[in-house]
């Protein structure tokens, strides 16, 4: 970690950490659209992005909270009539 130093800037050092985050944004954005393709593709195979998402992130989750998820949604919907 770098000292806290006011008066001067290590020009050098400077540089090297904005030409390491504008490398990684621009990786990132290369990846997003990677992923945009994947969901294109998908979608012309027939299936649907947004539930794909879904599953994503289900997928991060562990088992009890799918479970707490689906009964809080089940809940949910019943108190609205859905």
């Amino acid at each position: 970690m770098a000292k806290e130093n006011h008066g001067s800037i290590d020009n050098k050092q400077l540089l090297t950490i904005i030409e390491r985050v504008e490398k990684l944004q621009e990786e990132t954005k290369a990846i997003a659209a990677d992923i945009k393709e994947i969901y294109a593709e998908a979608k012309s195979a027939g299936y649907d992005p947004k539930y794909i998402r879904q599953m994503i992130r289900l997928r991060k989750l562990d088992p009890d909270e799918i479970d707490e998820a689906d009964e809080l949604t089940k809940m949910y919907r019943n108190a609205l009539g859905l």
